[in-house]
């Protein structure tokens, strides 16, 4: 028996609504300082580290919407998934040019797989996430394939 609904893999194929935002070089200077960057150009906000783009096009939550644990409430944005525990799988970005500051950047983040294995220890459901970012003339800067696993 499969933890998998028609109704939770209708949502394969769906998109999130696009979201932009503009960088700033106080951007970029303030995550390569909190994520103790070595080189220059990322302290000196000339170009965003790599992972920069993590929360990019995350609202902030507000005080109410956090847990207790201090991470933000679920949003919506994709199926409800019997399975409560989530935990990151993996993430792998492709990177077309470097993010710089004065760049206004769009995701748009598809739900490309859902699949249900059996763990050691039960059920686990595999969700992966395919976001594309491009630039203002709409050329492509960053791919990143997020994979999530609930149990």
């Amino acid at each position: 028996m499969t933890l998998l609904t028609d109704e939770i893999m209708a949502w394969v194929g769906s998109t999130d609504p696009e979201v932009t935002v503009e960088v700033t070089r106080r951007d970029i200077q303030k995550y390569s300082a909190a994520t103790e960057q070595q080189a220059q150009c990322y302290l000196d906000g000339d170009e965003a580290p790599p992972m920069f783009i993590f929360n990019l096009f995350t609202e902030i939550p507000t005080m109410d919407e956090l847990r207790s644990d201090g991470l933000a409430r679920r949003r919506g944005g994709g199926p409800s998934l019997p399975l409560k525990r989530v935990m990151a799988g993996g993430t792998e970005i492709e990177i077309h040019r470097p993010i710089v500051a004065g760049d206004v950047l769009t995701s748009t983040r598809t739900l490309v797989g859902i699949t249900e294995k059996q763990g050691r220890t039960g059920p686990l459901i595999f969700t992966e996430y395919h976001r594309v970012i491009v630039d203002a003339a709409g050329e492509p800067v960053m791919e990143e394939r997020q994979t999530g696993i609930a149990r």
